[in-house]
């Protein structure tokens, strides 16, 4: 048989092909397992197609259940016994539903249910879906049904399968996002009812700084919460590919200078940051308010997680503007390199979502440019990311 290496269902559509096209006639050579493989002439009106190499059906990434026009098993590979655990020779020459007795989630027998052999004849196949095998393990399988034409009768059963843990440590991620959301949503929606409560109550028992600072409290969990569905979109977007940059001229030494000005206005000593200009800078193309987000983050990881000195160096590079923040904290455990760019990655337990460097390299590749991160030469941790000479749409149409 000559079947493709793509995963279900593409890998159920594939096998069907090549099972259609492989000549039934003593001249066909048996493959591995009893399928028979395609001829090495080409078909009839296709000489021109490509030649597609011969493979083992223990090739596939995923598993491969081929059942005969009899309904029964006469190719059962490798990966189908790594995930369901059955052997070969038990299912090779046995009934599809004796060597494969699925069941769905409400205990029902899936062959019984779909009867692919009995069935109407128009059915093609069946979508990928969640079942069980005795014992409870899950698999996801789909199914193509071959026939000689369209409504005639079932020619092959194609079944492949996949093993759940991908889709599991999917599911683990979203409960873990939605758990992370949850407690950091808790925190400011309970102070901002509990004030505004309070002052609803007994306006007229407060000062008037008293108002103020139940007030100023109020504001600032507010513009926390925003912040945090802020980052809830970014991450959606960044996941699905759709984030939007609109670029724009960008002097990037003065977007450092205005984020530094915002953190000593909020209590951090203007010794702390050095900031280090190299001169000529190329023109910047890039979205402004996304180009804020980096550094704000960059900056705000330093002052939270680090220690000393917060150093900002933005020089030319070659491939654009480099720009570099080190702080003379303990830096980043060189375990934990690969992972600080990942979801929920945190330095240390001192607040945040850690999902602030994920959206971090997310806008800094969607700008075409790339972000790193290293131990400085105090020890502290070293984010350098760059960003490539680059102009709006318009100037390159």
């Amino acid at each position: 048989m000559t079947v493709g290496t793509n995963s279900s269902p593409e890998a159920a559509r594939a096998a069907e092909e090549r099972f259609r096209d492989a000549p039934e006639t003593p001249a066909a050579a048996a493959g591995p397992r009893g399928v028979p493989l395609r001829a090495a002439e080409p078909a009839r009106g296709r000489e021109h197609a490509p030649a597609s190499p011969g493979l083992d059906p223990d090739d596939l990434p995923d598993g491969l259940v081929v059942a005969d026009d009899t309904g029964r098993v006469v190719c059962f590979n490798r990966a189908a016994t790594r995930i369901t655990g059955i052997a070969p020779h038990e299912a090779l020459g046995s009934r599809i539903e004796r060597a494969l007795p699925l069941e769905d989630l409400e205990g029902r027998r899936w062959w019984a249910l779909t009867d692919p052999y009995g069935g109407l004849a128009t059915r093609r196949g069946q979508p990928e879906r969640n079942l069980l095998l005795p014992g409870g393990r899950e698999v996801l399988v789909s199914a193509n049904y071959v026939r000689s034409h369209p409504t005639g009768p079932l020619r092959r059963l194609v079944v492949t399968l996949r093993g759940t843990e991908a889709r599991r440590r999917t599911e683990r991620s979203h409960a873990e996002l939605i758990a992370t959301v949850a407690h950091e949503l808790r925190s400011p929606l309970t102070s901002v009812k509990g004030f505004t409560a309070t002052l609803l109550a007994k306006w007229e028992r407060f000062t008037d700084d008293q108002k103020r600072l139940m007030l100023e409290t109020v504001d600032a969990d507010a513009n926390r919460v925003t912040r945090l569905i802020a980052e809830l979109l970014d991450i959606s977007r960044i996941d699905s590919g759709r984030l939007e940059v609109r670029r724009q001229p960008v002097d990037i030494a003065t977007a450092v200078g205005r984020h530094v000005q915002a953190l000593t206005a909020n209590g951090q000593e203007p010794g702390r940051f050095l900031v280090s200009v190299g001169r000529p800078l190329p023109d910047l193309w890039a979205d402004p308010d996304k180009i804020d987000q980096i550094l704000g983050n960059l900056l705000e990881n330093a002052v939270r997680h680090g220690e000393g000195t917060v150093t900002i160096d933005v020089t030319p590079h070659e491939k654009g503007t480099a720009v570099t923040v080190t702080d003379e904290g303990p830096g980043i455990p060189e375990e934990s390199m690969s992972r600080v760019f990942t979801r929920f990655w945190r330095g240390s337990k001192r607040g945040g979502t850690g999902l602030g460097l994920y959206i971090v390299k997310g806008i800094v590749e969607a700008h075409g440019g790339t972000i790193t991160v290293g131990r400085g030469p105090g020890g502290g941790a070293e984010f350098r990311f760059i960003l490539p000479v680059s102009a709006p749409a318009y100037l390159t149409q």
